[in-house]
């Protein structure tokens, strides 16, 4: 079809890098619309972007050759080129960055169209290495358009390897699928034998999903323990949650040690009761506002027992119980116990929640706007990295466990840079989860939605996704899925079309000679009937598909 050979002509390049190189890599899509992108035409295609200057570097080693934004009195001051967006169209963007001197700096990259500037990425660029920045943004009109870097400190910067590559939303869409094919879901053989191992041809064989293994949840609150149309709506969908407040600190001990855990140990009686995994959330959250009032005040030493014996009595109470630890909340935006105990206060956290639960459990670092904001330089995927690498360098045992939690309360979404931020942080291969996902507000809040929980599901990090719209009867946080009587609203029909689009819908057919069965379908579990005229009766098995398995089955009547 069309389609298909379209997308083999654009495909999408998912690689990235989180390491620091000694020389850059090509430039992705060869430059894509970027004229001279590896500068080896010297500086034709680019201009000094304000004040500031540029000139051409080479590397001594290999003459590699990149340019030299100087004379930087502003952080604007740097090199640009100009390019001409199309209307309603997804760009990719990379390029690789270094600072000639000093300490790293923060650098990102602007596009200025003729009414905004927009941010499409950022990265740490440091002396000595080359720092890849991979970002995108989404041009809403067609228009004359300028590309340049920014940076926090005003020393030279150096540029290479630049691409912009323009993406029709129906080539994006496309390459989606074909991920989502690829990574979600396989085609599988099943040849149906008799006792004597016979095949059986013209068997009658039906698939019927009755697990996904995509865990796509949401979070609960504690109306969930006294509204039984609350509990019926989520347990027939759900197959993860996070509890919205209830185990944080605030909650379980809001006055010194007198601790409470009543409510979530009903919560999680509800969930496990349904099969529902549930997330510990959280064990410390770094936002001085969201300590327990009692906390906020306290000296050095009694503040040290409270934290010592809140992490105690939390994480042992639930070891063995929940799937994932948020130990310490937001420690990317916020500081309030590394500013109390040091600034390897969160590596000693993690280590103790570690020794606490040997279990599986996943011990997260939880933070916010890695993919929300391009223009958020705290959580840029570099920085997401460098903290974690922090955190399991000082403590290896923290390396045990250890995944990659985005909260994703979206404003208005950028596809390209999710894409991006997300193919970043997979470099280190640890398991991705969006744990918190909301949209704002608005008439496009269900069509966002979508598009988020479409871009996640496609994307081969991502193992998980809760989203967060806990119901209360005075509103949600920022989105709801139902009214108050448990009817979707458009972002709960959203949901339910995604879970019934992932679940793969029962599938029967008819054996070959061979006694073969071809269908494809989500990873999970399933239950597999086969009859045939020379069976007394139908014979069912349970057959787990995931990335892993191979793709041939025997059922034996």
């Amino acid at each position: 079809n069309g389609r298909g050979s379209m997308v083999k002509s654009l495909p999408y390049d998912s690689s990235a890098s989180v390491e620091c190189l000694v020389e850059p890599m090509e430039p992705h899509y060869g430059g894509g619309v970027i004229v001279n992108p590896d500068f080896n035409a010297g500086l034709r295609g680019w201009s000094a972007f304000g004040y500031g200057s540029v000139a051409e570097g080479a590397s001594v080693a290999t003459g590699n050759r990149y340019a030299v934004a100087g004379n930087r009195t502003r952080p604007y001051h740097s090199v640009s080129q100009k390019v001409y967006l199309q209307n309603d169209t997804h760009y990719t963007l990379s390029a690789w960055l270094q600072v000639s001197h000093g300490v790293a700096a923060d650098v990102w990259a602007v596009v200025k169209t003729a009414d905004d500037f927009i941010h499409v990425g950022g990265a740490v660029a440091k002396p000595g290495c080359w720092s890849m920045l991979k970002g995108g943004f989404t041009a809403a009109n067609a228009g004359r358009a300028e590309i340049y870097f920014e940076s926090n400190a005003t020393v030279d910067i150096w540029v290479d390897s630049v691409s912009l590559k323009p993406f029709s939303k129906e080539e994006w869409a496309a390459h989606r699928t074909e991920s989502t094919r690829a990574v979600r879901r396989k085609m599988v053989r099943l040849q149906a034998k008799d006792s004597g191992g016979n095949p059986l041809q013209g068997a009658e064989v039906s698939v019927e999903n009755v697990r996904s293994s995509f865990p796509l949840g949401a979070a609960m609150s504690r109306e969930i323990l006294t509204n039984p149309g609350y509990q019926q709506w989520f347990t027939s969908r759900f197959t993860v949650t996070t509890f919205e407040n209830e185990m944080k600190w605030y909650s379980t001990e809001p006055a010194p040690g007198r601790e409470d855990y009543t409510v979530p140990d009903a919560m999680l009686a509800l969930a496990k009761q349904h099969g529902i995994g549930v997330r510990g959330h959280n064990v410390f959250w770094d936002d001085p506002k969201q300590q327990p009032r009692w906390v906020q005040s306290l000296p050095y030493p009694d503040l040290l027992a409270a934290a010592s014996r809140r992490i105690r009595s939390f994480v042992s109470r639930y070891a063995g119980q929940v799937i994932a630890w948020d130990v310490v909340n937001e420690n990317l935006h916020y500081s309030f116990f590394e500013r109390q105990f040091g600034w390897d206060a969160s590596t000693a956290f993690y280590a103790a929640a570690r020794l606490l639960d040997a279990g599986s459990a996943l011990m997260f670092m939880n933070d916010y706007n890695t993919l929300e904001q391009p223009g958020d330089m705290a959580a840029a995927p570099g920085r997401y990295v460098d903290r974690l690498r922090q955190i399991i360098a000082s403590y290896p045992e923290n390396g045990a466990g250890m995944a990659i939690g985005l909260e994703g309360h979206f404003t208005t979404p950028n596809i390209p840079y999710m894409r991006a931020a997300l193919d970043s942080l997979a470099q280190i291969g640890l398991p991705v989860w969006l744990t918190e996902v909301d949209v704002a507000g608005g008439p496009s809040q269900a069509q966002h939605l979508e598009e988020v929980l479409r871009e996640a599901y496609a994307h081969p990090a991502v193992q998980g996704v809760i989203l967060w719209s806990a119901w209360r009867p005075q509103g949600c946080y920022v989105m709801c899925l139902t009214d108050n009587n448990f009817r979707n609203l458009p972002q709960g029909d959203v949901v339910d079309r995604l879970l019934a689009e992932w679940r793969t819908a029962a599938q029967t057919g008819t054996t070959d000679e061979q006694g073969y069965f071809q269908a494809e379908v989500a990873h999970g579990d399933y239950k597999v009937t086969v009859s045939h005229p020379s069976l007394n009766t139908s014979v069912s098995q349970s057959v787990t598909v995931d990335l892993g398995s191979g793709n041939h089955f025997f059922i034996q009547a």
